[in-house]
């Protein structure tokens, strides 16, 4: 009986050992950003100033984790007014019936040295595509000077626009089709 308790008891301590996290995006640290080709020879880079995110999981194995983001569209920046306007338009993003897009994580896979290949759904425009980031485990920082545990990590991709209905050009002559996103994200743990 005594094994059996002893056995139960070790048990329940692996298993809260490795029991999930809660993560917040600290935005003051995080930022996501998307590059798209202007006129075939050039770049316009933008950001989106608004958004909310968290990881559930732990640094020990981050391929039993999982992503979720939430951004507000109207918050585009592309430090030009005239352009950041038209952006929120129904040529774009319609900020006015659709105020956010979301990524939901569907999968982890390690693929190398704090290399990960980070799958999930992203949705814009109420249009939803699967989407595969590379995801690179930046580190874990136990106290940061404020008592604060933070983990970080570094996401890119490319997608298609037409995929999510951002259908304006639709020869991609003056703007590319696909947008390189490069998100740097910044975790608070949840105490």
């Amino acid at each position: 009986m005594k094994k059996i308790i002893v056995l139960l008891v070790a048990s329940l301590l692996s298993a809260t050992s490795f029991a999930q996290e809660k993560w917040n995006v600290d935005t003051y640290h995080s930022f996501l950003n998307f590059s798209v080709k202007h006129l075939g020879i050039s770049f316009v880079d933008g950001r989106f100033d608004q958004f909310n995110g968290s990881f559930n999981g732990t640094p020990e194995d981050i391929t039993k984790g999982n992503f979720n983001f939430t951004v507000e569209t109207k918050s585009v920046n592309t430090s030009i007014e005239m352009r950041d306007n038209h952006l929120k338009t129904d040529d774009f993003f319609a900020v006015e019936n659709h105020p956010t897009m979301t990524f939901k994580s569907t999968s982890i896979k390690k693929f190398g040295k704090d290399k990960y290949k980070l799958e999930g759904l992203l949705t814009i425009r109420e249009i939803t595509k699967p989407v595969t980031f590379e995801l690179t485990y930046g580190g874990l920082l136990k106290d940061d000077g404020q008592g604060n545990t933070k983990i970080g990590f570094q996401a890119k991709t490319s997608i298609n626009r037409f995929d999510f209905g951002l259908a304006y050009d639709p020869t991609a002559s003056g703007i590319g089709k696909d947008v390189k996103i490069n998100v740097n994200l910044e975790f608070s743990k949840v105490k």
